[in-house]
């Protein structure tokens, strides 16, 4: 198999495997009991979160250990609400469903839900954001790099458009962290969602960046932990895979990035320079390493898709967490994509344990795939295949 699918999941790291085993096996206290099993699960929780900050420039303090990247999406928004009845949040078109379902949720509760408009590059427009700030805005929560296309948002801008009127800016950064460098000091980010299993860690475990004297309501209500914010015995054995894996990420960030770019960059100029009828989407300079996101006029994705699997190799369309639904892209949707543009759309997105011979491989299928689908298209005559 080769897989091109580490936007969805990623292989967890041997050494993230190798830091969750004594977790999983002798060390199974409970980190609130005060006995040494309940000490030393705390101790290891503790220097996990350290770790999860550092990859960020964050303090361990300011780091709220979740489920996993929906549950900090969650938090934010309705933590933050929570505190602003019949107020407005401001977020963009191209959002994930884990943002966009709960603001239609808030919608319903009384909140005005702005979406700002993005540009045929993915690009959320800055002006528009501008003119809807007001003094009725509570939150502003634009992604940082879009799941889909992969383009990266201006969030240092975007935060000091709020920080210049003390509006609160939430990005959800699942996709970003640990694929390129993220400060949330310089940036000026009051709160900032991760997962784990987008950087080689374990499922089922995240955390929201909450800055320093932001005011937030709890989600998860019992028996207190996370300082009050996320009741819930907490996991410990993934909460220290994530931490390793931030670790990991950490250390090995420039070389992570030029591997995976390098591996993207002879993707992109394979498949158009080699499959006529072709065009690469998103934007494309600020996008991630790891991102190649094509559309095949001709042909339907989801049958790519399937075509790949049987010769071995795993893609997407697009954000695995809405494949169930059977709906268009709402992101393509929102750069202004034609219904056949958004039906031929690949994602191909790369990960740490890609290699160069994986690409060729993968190019050299695509091109027997994307022939051999487009004989029988009824698009061959007016695309002249």
């Amino acid at each position: 198999m080769i897989y091109l699918d580490n936007a969805a999941s990623t292989q967890i790291h041997e050494n993230v495997l190798d830091a969750m085993l004594p977790y999983l096996k002798e060390q199974y206290g409970n980190p609130s009991s005060i006995h040494r099993y309940g000490r030393l699960a705390n101790k290891a929780m503790e220097k996990a979160r350290k770790q999860i900050a550092l990859l960020i420039n964050a303090d361990p303090s300011e780091i709220l250990l979740t489920s996993g990247g929906t549950e900090s999406n969650n938090t934010a928004l309705y933590g933050i609400s929570e505190k602003k009845s019949h107020s407005q949040i401001i977020t963009s078109s191209i959002e994930h469903d884990a943002i966009l379902e709960p603001c239609k949720k808030l919608a319903r509760n009384g909140f005005d839900i702005v979406y700002l408009p993005v540009d045929n590059l993915g690009v959320v427009n800055l002006d528009a954001l501008q003119n809807s700030l007001s003094n009725n805005t509570c939150l502003v929560s634009i992604m940082f790099a879009n799941n889909e296309v992969g383009t990266i948002e201006p969030i240092s801008k975007i935060a000091k458009l709020c920080n210049e009127q003390n509006i609160l800016f939430h990005t959800d950064a699942i996709q970003a962290v640990g694929k390129i460098p993220i400060d949330v000091k310089k940036l000026g980010v009051d709160l900032l969602s991760i997962s784990s299993h987008k950087i080689n860690g374990p499922k089922g475990i995240g955390a929201l960046y909450i800055r320093n004297g932001v005011d937030i309501d709890p989600v998860i209500l019992g028996g207190g932990q996370e300082h009050g914010l996320r009741s819930g015995t907490e996991n410990v054995a993934n909460i220290v895979g994530f931490g390793k894996a931030c670790e990991i990420a950490a250390l090995n960030l420039s070389e992570n990035i030029s591997h995976m770019k390098n591996l993207r960059d002879i993707l992109v100029t394979k498949v158009l320079g080699e499959i006529s009828g072709v065009t690469l989407n998103g934007h494309p300079e600020d996008r991630l390493p790891n991102n190649a996101h094509f559309t095949f006029l001709g042909v339907a994705g989801e049958d790519l898709i399937i075509k790949l699997d049987e010769y071995g190799i795993a893609a997407s369309t697009g954000s695995a967490c809405s494949v169930h639904t059977q709906k268009a892209s709402h992101v393509l949707e929102a750069m202004g994509y034609s219904y056949e543009q958004i039906t031929g759309s690949l994602r191909l997105t790369l990960g740490l344990f890609n290699t160069l011979e994986q690409i060729d491989e993968t190019v050299n299928i695509l091109k027997k795939v994307t022939a051999e689908l487009r004989s029988v298209s009824p698009f061959k005559e007016k695309y002249s295949f």
